[in-house]
C-alpha cells in the first residue's frame, strides 16, 4: 500500500526536491547549454531539405522569455576560457550547464503569461515541414496548394479530441493522411510517461511519405492534452492493481480504435508507451500488424520490484533521465555500454541476454533519495511543478535544457514551453506510475515474463459451430539508442524468448504456412533514450523500412 503525505510536509520539501528532479545530483557534470552552428544544422535531412519551403510558415517568436536569458553572459562565474596543456596545445573545455538556466524573473513572467497547452502544442507542430493543416476555403484550392508545396504527395494534418464513454474521458488525437489515396495501412504512435504527441514532431512528416499510410499520434488518457479524469485503483492484490492500472490506459486505446473503425494497425510506443503497447497486444489480440517498441520501459525482471511493496532497490539507471546532457550524446563519442551491441556478434548478444548482470550491462547509478521518497508518497515530479507556482518554469528548464540542448534555439524554446504547459496541468495518469513501476523503472509485472505470449492469444474461442481463432504471431521490433539508459540487453533477452516461442509454434503447428512471427533488435547511433528526436534521420529510416515491409506483407495477404 502506498503511503500518504500531508500537504504541509510536501510544501516544505518542494525547493529541495524540485532541484533534484530537474537538475540531477550536484556531482553530475553535464555538457554545454548553447548549441553550436554544427549542432543547429544537425536536424533531420527531411527538415533541412524543406527549410526553403517552411521558413515562411514558422510563426514569429513568442513573447515568452528565452530559455537561456541573455543576462547570464554578464555573470563572471559563467565565463569560460580555454585552458592550455603544458606543451602549449589548447585544451577544449565544455562549460557546465546551470542547474536552472531560466532566471527567476523570466520564470515568473512565463508562469503569469504562459501559453495554453493547445497553443504550445501548435507551436511545436509548426516545425513539421510540407504537411499542411486540413483547413482552407475549399478542398480544390487546398489540394492545388499541396501539390505545389509537398514533394511527397498531398498530405494534410488534423487535430481533434475524440470523446470516449464516461465522464471526462477524451483522447487528444493528431493525424496525417494523404489526400486522394485509399488508406491501406495505419500507424499509431504512443508517447512516454508524462509526455505528449508533440515530441514526435521530427517523425511525422518522414513517416508519412509512404503511399497508402495514415498516421495517428495519441496523447494517452490523463496525459498530454487528453482529458485528465481522477486516477483511482480499487483492486486489493498487487497483481490486480497492476492489471487495473494498465487497463486504465489501454481500455481507452481500444475504445478509440473502435471509434476510428481500425481493424488492423501498426502500433509504436516509446518508453512507457512501449510498455502499454505490450499490455494492449495481450489484452486485445487480433488487431496488430506489427509492434514497434522504442526504448520500452519495464522489460528486465527485478526481484524487489516484483515481490516487495517498499522499500525498493536504491540503484538504477533512471537517474540518467534527469542528468544526461543530450548534446553530448548526439554529437560526441558514445559512452554508453549499449554501443557495444552495435558491432557485437550474434553469439555474444545471446550470451549477454542470458546473463543480464554482466559487465556489458550499463552500470547502475545510485538512486536519489528524493525519488524513493516521491514514489513512496505517490507524488509525481509534475506535482512539484504545480506546487512551485512562479518557480515552475525555472524547475522545468533544468530538464528541458539538458534534454533538448542539441536542437536549434527556436525548437528548443518551443519544446520547453510545451513541456511546461503539459507538466503544470492537473495530475491524472501520472499517478499510475508507482502501480506499474518500482523506483528505478523496474516493472511490477516485467515484460520479459510476458513478451513470448504477444501475438499468441486466442481471438475467439472454439464453439460447437466454429473453430478456435488464434493469433499466429506478428513482427516485433525493439529499438534503442546506443547511449540509452534503458538497457538493450533486455531487448536481446526478449528477442531470445520470442524466437524460442516461434520455434515451439513451428513444431506444434507442423509447418510455417501459418506462422507470422519475427523479432529484431535495432540500435540507433548517436542517440539516447529519446532516440526519435536525438537522431531522427536514422530513426525515421529504420521505421520507414519496417512500414514498407508491413505494407508488402499486407499486399501479399490481400492478393
Amino acid at each position: 500500500m502506498l503511503k500518504s503525505t500531508n500537504s504541509t510536509s510536501l510544501l516544505l520539501r518542494i525547493p529541495k526536491l524540485a532541484s533534484s528532479v530537474f537538475a540531477g545530483p550536484p556531482s553530475e557534470k553535464t555538457g554545454t547549454a548553447s548549441p553550436s552552428k554544427e549542432s543547429s544544422s544537425r536536424m533531420s535531412t527531411e527538415s533541412v531539405s524543406a527549410s526553403t519551403d517552411t521558413s515562411s510558415s514558422i510563426p514569429p517568436p513568442t513573447t515568452q522569455p528565452l530559455l537561456f536569458p541573455t543576462h547570464r553572459k554578464k555573470n563572471p562565474s559563467h565565463q569560460y576560457h580555454p585552458q592550455h596543456h603544458a606543451e602549449g596545445e589548447p585544451r577544449k573545455h565544455t562549460p557546465r550547464m546551470m542547474a536552472f538556466p531560466l532566471g527567476y524573473k523570466e520564470a515568473a513572467h512565463q508562469w503569469w503569461t504562459s501559453l495554453s497547452s493547445r497553443q504550445a502544442e501548435q507551436n511545436v507542430l509548426s516545425f513539421i515541414p510540407h504537411v499542411r493543416e486540413a483547413t482552407g476555403p475549399s478542398v480544390g484550392a487546398r489540394l492545388l496548394d499541396l501539390a505545389n508545396t509537398d514533394p511527397f504527395g498531398q498530405r494534410v494534418w488534423r487535430s481533434s479530441m475524440v470523446q470516449l464513454s464516461g465522464k471526462n474521458r477524451a483522447l487528444n488525437e493528431f493525424s496525417i493522411e494523404r489526400e486522394g489515396e485509399d488508406v491501406a495501412n495505419t500507424l499509431v504512435m504512443l508517447h512516454g510517461y508524462g509526455a505528449g504527441l508533440g515530441f514526435f514532431y521530427k517523425n511525422f512528416e518522414p513517416l508519412t511519405r509512404l503511399p497508402g499510410w495514415k498516421l495517428y499520434a495519441l496523447d494517452m488518457l490523463g496525459m498530454g492534452n487528453s482529458s485528465r479524469p481522477p486516477f483511482k485503483v480499487h483492486a486489493k492484490t498487487q497483481k490486480e492493481k497492476i492489471a487495473e492500472a494498465e487497463s486504465w490506459f489501454i481500455d481507452a486505446l481500444e475504445e478509440w480504435r473502435k471509434i476510428r473503425k481500425l481493424e488492423k494497425f501498426t502500433l509504436m510506443g516509446h518508453s512507457m508507451g512501449g510498455y502499454l503497447a505490450v499490455s494492449y497486444a495481450l489484452k486485445y489480440p487480433g488487431h496488430l500488424n506489427k509492434l514497434i517498441l522504442v526504448s520500452p520501459v519495464g522489460i528486465p525482471e527485478d526481484p524487489w520490484a516484483v515481490n516487495a511493496d517498499m522499500p525498493e532497490p536504491e540503484t538504477s539507471t533512471m537517474a540518467a533521465e534527469f542528468t544526461q546532457d543530450q548534446e553530448s550524446i548526439v554529437h560526441q563519442t558514445p559512452a554508453g555500454q549499449n554501443a557495444e551491441y552495435v558491432n557485437a556478434k550474434a553469439s555474444d548478444k545471446k550470451s549477454v541476454a542470458s546473463q543480464p548482470n554482466t559487465s556489458t550491462t550499463p552500470p547502475k547509478r545510485p538512486l536519489p533519495g528524493w525519488l524513493v521518497w516521491l514514489w513512496d508518497a505517490n507524488v509525481s515530479p509534475f506535482s512539484i511543478v504545480r506546487f512551485a507556482g512562479p518557480l515552475g518554469p525555472r524547475f522545468v528548464s533544468g530538464w528541458t535544457a539538458r534534454r533538448f540542448n542539441h536542437l536549434p534555439s527556436p525548437e528548443k524554446q518551443a519544446l520547453h514551453d510545451y513541456s511546461y504547459a503539459l507538466f503544470r496541468q492537473r495530475g491524472s495518469g501520472e499517478y499510475a506510475l508507482p502501480y506499474l513501476l518500482a523506483p528505478g523503472a523496474y516493472a511490477r509485472s516485467p515484460i520479459i515474463n510476458r513478451i513470448q505470449d504477444v501475438g499468441r492469444q486466442v481471438i475467439s474461442p472454439k464453439t460447437e459451430t466454429t473453430p478456435e481463432v488464434k493469433e499466429h504471431g506478428f513482427p516485433i521490433v525493439f529499438m534503442y539508442g546506443e547511449n540509452d539508459w534503458m538497457d538493450v540487453a533486455g531487448g536481446y533477452a526478449a528477442e531470445e524468448k520470442i524466437k524460442k516461442r516461434i520455434e515451439k509454434e513451428l513444431l506444434e503447428e507442423g509447418g510455417a504456412e501459418k506462422e507470422n512471427g519475427s523479432v529484431k533488435v535495432v540500435v540507433v547511433r548517436k542517440a539516447g533514450h529519446h532516440l526519435y528526436v536525438d537522431n531522427p534521420e536514422e530513426f525515421n529510416e529504420v521505421v520507414r523500412r519496417e512500414l514498407k515491409e508491413t505494407m508488402m506483407v499486407n499486399q501479399r495477404r490481400r492478393n
